[in-house]
């Protein structure tokens, strides 16, 4: 059987590995839950052996947010300079064959208005690149059919002769092994798009396809950036293309709640940058046409972003990985019509994005089957991904609430103790520390904010830098409680569909 297009256990006609699939959809649920469950139970019977966890705990955390923050500034200044690059220059300086590279574009989309799609086709039309070598297929779900049809139309009228070959893909509503979302209308599309490249004799290796979200708004030289990297690489058929996502399309208009959100969300993908031995494709990226043709585009899980590149990593033993570009990407922050419609619409996207909590199943029943791959890379991977959703999970919990736990519940035993007396000061203390993370992210978020709408008030800019004192909050409730939510649900089998985040702009 070909493991790599597993989608959960049900999918699993063995007894013996449908048993061993469920042990691993369990295991991150069940080690997040013990840890808090097994912390407030010791915080009675064993206070003090609490109190030494939690302190040790805050001292790792607060280590690790120092290596983060040193990464996250070190990616920035890349991101800065490759900003500034001269991608065509670069370019030029490997001959002229690189005018001779197609990008291929999927943008897949449901409900969202003509604003949100004809400004993804303005930038792909703006973009630094010969615009005859765009193939740009633009892929509108068939179930809300006649916003579909109406969408499709304008773009035609408007760009339909600006790109050297645009379609329009509607994606069926009713074909069978699939689960509604983006993988499986990017899936649908790739046939039209590998009939298409067929029909025009063009070659698989001079095609890189990017699939990106609607609301994607490219920066002008990320086409050349691309491509650049691309023809530099070593192994350029074995590599997926990382931007950085960065959350402006809208942000001027933005709550501070979710403004706080996208932007860690951003800082988070710059400091993973700095670690590409651990980089997964995520949201809007980039690969080469050859392997995403070999593989086939996941239909069948709800995060395909990921899902990809870990395809391609069991399809190729092991021998694939990702490259990060160190060049943005715009994208929208959540919004809505009222703030409790905002907070919900945030909370069930960051639910979504824990739902990647599926790939721990996947790849460690993959790297059970697989016996090509070293065993130092299996384990190296599997706890890579544990310890990021454990954290994703536990962590803010443990720092904000459970630390406080032993004062509350560890009995007069422990209060008239000096480890009793000093938790509260020692914690508060290493977390003030910590702060500087918090620090950092909130003067580069000011110094990357886009040009301020003349409709907005020059003071606003202040809110920007205070919005951070909602840090704890936005970690609890966008951070660990739908990481929760999410590993809780595959640990029970309860299996979340794909939920698309409404985008809506306040002109």
């Amino acid at each position: 059987m070909n493991y790599i297009d597993l989608g959960q256990a049900d999918d699993l006609e063995n007894k013996k590995d449908r048993t061993l699939y469920r042990f691993f959809e369990i295991l991150p649920g069940f080690l997040s839950c013990a840890t808090l469950i097994l912390a407030v139970v010791f915080s009675f019977i064993k206070p003090v052996w609490v109190a030494i966890f939690i302190i040790l705990f805050d001292l790792y955390w607060t280590l690790k947010v120092a290596y983060l923050a040193f990464n996250q500034v070190t990616s920035f200044r890349k991101m800065q300079r490759t900003i500034k690059t001269n991608w065509r220059a670069e370019l030029d300086t490997l001959g002229a064959d690189w005018q001779g590279v197609y990008h291929l574009v999927f943008l897949p989309f449901v409900k969202e208005g003509w604003d949100i799609v004809s400004e993804s086709l303005e930038a792909l039309k703006n973009a630094d690149y010969p615009t005859n070598q765009f193939i740009v297929i633009l892929a509108p779900e068939g179930r809300v059919s006649e916003h579909a049809h109406n969408i499709a139309k304008l773009a035609q009228e408007h760009y339909g002769s600006t790109f050297g070959h645009f379609l329009v893909s509607i994606h069926p509503s009713d074909l069978p092994n699939e689960i509604i979302g983006k993988g499986s209308n990017v899936a649908y599309a790739s046939l039209k798009a590998k009939e298409l490249l067929k029909e025009k004799n063009i070659p698989l290796n001079k095609v890189i396809i990017s699939s990106f979200d609607i609301d994607t708004k490219i920066f002008p030289q990320y086409f050349l950036c691309v491509t650049y990297h691309y023809l530099t690489e070593h192994d350029p058929h074995r590599t997926s293309f990382q931007p950085i996502p960065v959350y402006h399309n809208n942000i001027w208009e933005a709550s501070a709640f979710t403004r706080v959100v996208a932007t860690s969300n951003s800082f988070w993908q710059m400091m993973q940058q700095e670690r590409p031995e651990q980089l997964v494709t995520y949201s809007s990226h980039s690969m080469p046409a050859i392997a995403f043709f070999d593989v086939g585009y996941p239909k069948n899980i709800v995060a395909d972003d990921s899902r990809i590149f870990w395809k391609l990593f069991f399809q190729y033993n092991g021998n694939y990985r990702v490259t990060p570009l160190y060049y943005p990407l715009s994208m929208d922050v959540v919004t809505a019509d009222s703030f409790w419609r905002t907070i919900s619409n945030q909370y069930k996207q960051q639910r979504r994005w824990a739902w990647g909590c599926i790939e721990i199943p996947y790849i460690m029943f993959n790297f059970w089957k697989n016996k090509k791959i070293s065993w130092r890379q299996k384990i190296f991977s599997s706890i890579v991904a544990l310890e990021g959703f454990w954290a994703w999970a536990c962590a803010s919990v443990l720092i904000l609430i459970l630390g406080w736990l032993p004062v509350f519940l560890g009995g007069e035993g422990f209060n008239v103790t000096i480890l009793s007396h000093n938790l509260p000061r020692l914690t508060s203390a290493i977390m003030i520390f910590a702060m500087m993370g918090m620090m950092v992210s909130a003067f580069l978020g000011i110094l990357f904010l886009p040009p301020r709408p003349k409709n907005i008030g020059r003071f606003k800019i202040f809110f920007f830098v205070a919005q951070w004192v909602f840090l704890p909050v936005t970690l609890l409730i966008f951070g660990s409680f739908p990481a929760l939510d999410a590993q809780i649900r595959l640990m029970l089998g309860k299996y979340l569909g794909f939920w698309a985040t409404p985008k809506i702009r306040k002109h």
